[in-house]
């Protein structure tokens, strides 16, 4: 449906395996190679289609030694087929890398409060009501202020692009 990739690379198989997976309201979430949110050729035609298609929500970056057999950097993608009219040409980025527990030297993980806090940037993105059941009060205060009731840009944690923004800068994901 978006297209064939490059014989050399699976990630955008998977990557259209979910979405010609999802239903006309169904919701993705998967973990990507950072190389896939900029690659070129085949994919960068395919990620420029599903970009267009309004499916894509939110892709958040994620650093290094977050898998016990691979230490690389990754990115999270999330596709939403119902996402709503005013958002479709929308993608909300996160920088994660610098959220983090260390586990010891060569692991991380993020902590309860830590994925709490980053799924309530989502979720005030989305317009819907915070959690706070998991300790990230602290988190939100500090990003988004005592009343942190609406979604704003934070320089180095969050950015909401449009596709046009999207466009100038080469269909890039990243």
């Amino acid at each position: 449906e978006l297209g064939l990739p490059s014989t050399d690379n699976a990630n955008y198989i998977w990557i259209q395996a979910f979405y010609k997976a999802l239903n006309e309201k169904g919701r993705a979430g998967f973990v990507m190679a950072n190389s896939a949110a900029d690659a070129r050729g085949a994919e960068l035609e395919i990620r420029r289609k599903l970009i267009k298609s309004g499916v894509v929500d939110v892709i958040i970056s994620i650093g290094p030694n977050f898998f016990y057999t691979v230490t690389l950097p990754c990115t999270l993608w999330f596709l939403d087929r119902n996402k709503p009219k005013e958002r479709r040409d929308k993608v909300l980025f996160l920088d994660a890398r610098s959220i983090y527990y260390q586990i010891d030297r060569a692991h991380r993980e993020f902590t309860p409060s830590q994925i709490e806090f980053l799924a309530n940037v989502v979720r005030l993105h989305r317009g819907v009501e915070t959690e706070g059941n998991s300790g990230s009060e602290d988190l939100m205060k500090q990003h988004f202020g005592q009343k942190h009731d609406r979604y704003v840009d934070i320089p180095g944690l969050c950015k909401v692009a449009t596709l046009k923004e999207i466009e100038s800068e080469g269909w890039s994901l990243n």
